[in-house]
């Protein structure tokens, strides 16, 4: 019993004492330590918040998740992110890594559910339209063709109008509903889907979040934010953020990149993520 009590002060010290050195906002939270040749990067990994989507990333990083290789098309365990690049990395807005191809199309053979809480971050209060109808600028909307694709024809389809004459019957009811829709209700429209029970954080400066290709798309790749991209808020899972070498991320941002894909000119290289336990 005393052996066990010692044992368990002793990593509540621990745990206390990396708290303390990397400010978390949960003491037990994980940290992973990313290791590039440009430095270390430390990241709390949110796992109260996003508990599927850290588990996959650090069985990923320790080579305790199975994946299917690229390359082989065979089912292996092994430390995923090990000597991966930083594929697309854009000045004033992220960096990104994670994908096994460095082209940015590849994945670890596998999709997963993203784990975001829209009324935790708002989305509920904030109206696609404003007063004098023009659209939320999160919504990225700057032609009609944008705004058929991001809110009218999902809205349509939901709403199943399937032809011009159902349109015109409906037109009054789809004005109404078009002015009464929140920034979630747009998004669900689209596809994505949110869990109450779950807390998710803004997409702020420094987070560690999901890179994906539309809802539930989730596999291996993120992203460090540089910015604010109140864009992103309600379509990616934030689930982690930098608690040390943010200086190191923002030196990769400096990096020269090709202008077509945004890749860096100079290998960005991942030497490997693992999860940290104390200074070595």
């Amino acid at each position: 019993m005393r052996m066990f009590l010692a044992v368990a002060f002793f990593l509540f010290a621990v745990q206390s004492s990396l708290a303390q050195e990397f400010r978390l906002d949960y003491i037990d939270d994980p940290i992973a330590r990313i290791k590039t040749n440009f430095g270390e990067i430390y990241v709390e990994l949110f796992q109260k918040e996003a508990p599927e989507t850290v588990a996959n990333f650090i069985g990923l990083a320790e080579g305790t998740r199975e994946f299917t290789d690229p390359k082989t098309r065979t089912k292996v365990k092994r430390n995923f992110y090990d000597n991966l690049i930083f594929h697309r990395v854009i000045k004033k807005f992220m960096i990104q890594g994670g994908d096994p191809l460095g082209t940015g199309a590849g994945s670890p053979g596998y999709r997963f559910e993203d784990e975001i809480n829209a009324d935790s971050l708002g989305l509920q209060k904030i109206k696609v339209l404003d007063d004098k109808g023009r659209p939320h600028p999160w919504l990225l909307i700057r032609s009609q063709n944008d705004f058929n694709r991001v809110l009218l024809f999902p809205l349509l389809r939901r709403m199943r109008i399937e032809t011009q004459d159902e349109m015109k019957k409906r037109v009054d009811e789809v004005k109404n509903r078009l002015n009464k829709m929140s920034i979630k209700e747009a998004y669900q429209n689209q596809g994505y889907r949110y869990n109450p029970k779950l807390k998710s954080h803004h997409p702020k400066r420094g987070v560690l979040a999901m890179a994906n290709s539309g809802p539930n798309t989730n596999g291996s790749q993120f992203f460090i934010n540089l910015v604010e991209t109140g864009w992103l808020t309600g379509k990616h899972t934030v689930f982690g953020k930098v608690v040390k070498g943010m200086n190191v991320v923002d030196r990769i941002a400096e990096v020269p990149v090709d202008p077509r894909s945004s890749r860096p000119k100079r290998d960005v290289r991942i030497l490997s993520i693992r999860v940290y336990k104390g200074p070595r």
